[in-house]
């Protein structure tokens, strides 16, 4: 076991190397969740599934995410936190084989939960790790080393997918980790060293229950909202009654609770609070682009998927050089102003997306990327250290569980409410510009649409159909960016709620 004196003894090598590797791991894990994406309509094609079906494929893996979160700080504590890591390094090697294995759905969808299951505390623990083996003055580096790998693999990994999907199948994704995995397994079996732990509290599984079967529901209640109609189907008010009273009967119960399954007084601290409470707000905006953007780009400018893969690098660039310069100043500057600038730039760059039509090129594309990237490194790196700036050390687990929790629910939440307005965008410019497409239109009678667009013929009419429908998912993209802009200024009177990130000032 691991006494913080003997972690004040460590040399810088031997934190940086710990660091890389907890790093690395959980950079691995954290790909698997965009690395599949590019590759469903193959998998579809392959497992004979319909579009609802290969979605579960993602959803199952969401859900389960989403559940073995919460009891992270518990088993670290009840079985050591390098036990736990390697365990769940371990469990993520062997879903990877399996699934690199699968010959149905059925099969792709247990693993593909199971994966999550185990690689969900990862997350949490790589941070606790990396916040743990260095003092506070830098923490901000730990930080900022941290988040290139958790957020940048994510963002690489589509790139990385297509092609392995283009030279093999989506089997060969998964295989593809497997001697990744292995390395960071064998590597932390040498290097992360154990921590001792206070106490070993009770396991409320009263509290875990509730909170499963709140957060499981929600989870598939915005994961699968759009796909049935939201309210107009009896599935989705089942689930949102499930999730709805599975949530207070677990906040009821952590608040009357001798021993409940999370200690309340965690919230008690202020910048804590406001740290969670802003990357709940603020994740959406991290993946709602690498969302919406490839498929822009694939129906409405027809770029292969190489090419998309391509143009979100400089995002992925920006934010390293957002990190990297980021995790230099947090110690420093008060992270209250750098993250409402850091936002005001955020806004800036989505209203730039915004003003984006169908004569879009690369280099519309490519400069607000990359800008984005290095204001999402800034407002990332702020809310870290806001959130951990002021939190006890024996909490960091309790925290960083937490932390990936509201992040990764927060996330679910943002992209499907960005999906449904995006329909519901598209939807009503369709029907706009189709009821002023009529003969009585001027612009049919102009020379140069008498041939193209003549309503007298069936291709005419086609062709027509077609432009607006472009226009008007080109209209929904626009309108999902520009609400995006209102999202991050939206954000900036949050910051003032946190205390001064610097001491002494």
């Amino acid at each position: 076991m691991v006494t913080p004196e003997a972690e004040d003894s460590r040399s810088s090598f031997e934190r940086a190397l710990i660091l890389t590797i907890v790093v690395f791991s959980g950079a691995v894990y954290a790909s698997t969740q965009t690395i599949i994406l590019v590759s469903l309509p193959q998998m579809q094609g392959d497992l004979s599934a319909s579009i609802d079906q290969i979605s579960w494929v993602v959803t199952g893996n969401i859900v389960a995410s989403a559940i073995g979160i919460p009891p992270t700080a518990w088993l670290s504590a009840r079985f050591g936190r390098k036990r736990l890591f390697l365990f769940c390094i371990g469990c993520f090697i062997v879903s990877c084989l399996l699934l690199s294995a699968s010959t149905s759905l059925e099969e792709v969808v247990i693993w593909r939960i199971m994966q999550g299951l185990a690689g969900a505390p990862l997350i949490a623990l790589t941070q606790a790790i990396s916040l743990d083996i260095y003092p506070r003055r830098k923490q901000g580096m730990a930080m900022a080393v941290w988040s290139v790998g958790l957020i940048v693999g994510p963002v690489v990994a589509p790139t990385v997918g297509g092609y392995l999907t283009e030279v093999g199948d989506w089997r060969l994704i998964f295989l593809a980790m497997v001697p990744l995995a292995v390395f960071s397994f064998f590597a932390s079996l040498a290097v992360v060293p154990e921590w001792a732990s206070d106490r070993v509290p009770r396991f409320d599984w009263f509290g875990f229950a509730a909170v499963t079967f709140g957060i499981g529901a929600a989870q598939l209640t915005v994961d699968q909202g759009q796909r049935l109609d939201w309210f107009e189907s009896t599935e989705i008010v089942v689930l949102t009654t499930v999730a709805g009273l599975g949530l207070y009967v677990f906040l009821a119960h952590i608040l009357t609770a001798r021993d409940p399954f999370l200690d309340p007084g965690i919230f008690r601290n202020r910048n804590f609070s406001v740290g969670l409470f802003t990357m709940f707000v603020y994740s959406p905006l991290i993946y709602i682009p690498m969302v919406l953007l490839p498929n822009m780009l694939e129906d409405l400018r027809d770029f292969p998927a190489l090419t998309i893969g391509l143009l979100l690098l400089p995002r992925g660039l920006g934010q390293i050089a957002g990190l990297s310069v980021a995790g230099r100043f947090v110690g420093r500057v008060d992270c209250r102003k750098l993250l409402m600038a850091s936002l005001l730039l955020q806004a800036f760059t989505t209203w730039a997306m915004s003003r984006w039509d169908l004569g879009i090129g690369i280099w519309d594309i490519v400069w607000p990327s990359f800008l984005q990237g290095i204001a999402m490194g800034f407002i990332f790196m702020s809310i870290i250290t806001i959130t951990y700036s002021t939190l006890e050390r024996e909490r960091r687990t309790e925290g960083a569980a937490l932390f990936s929790l509201v992040r990764n629910f927060g996330t679910s939440i943002g992209i499907s409410v960005a999906v449904t307005l995006f329909v519901r965008f598209a939807t009503a410019s369709q029907a706009s510009l189709t009821e002023r497409a009529g003969p009585f239109n001027e612009l049919f009678r102009l020379p140069e649409n008498l041939n193209p667009w003549d309503l007298g013929s069936l291709s005419g009419i086609a062709m027509l159909e077609s432009q607006i429908s472009r226009h008007a998912d080109m209209v929904g993209y626009a309108n999902d960016y520009f609400v995006m802009t209102v999202w991050a200024l939206m954000l900036i009177p949050v910051a003032a709620l946190a205390r001064n990130t610097v001491p002494g000032r």
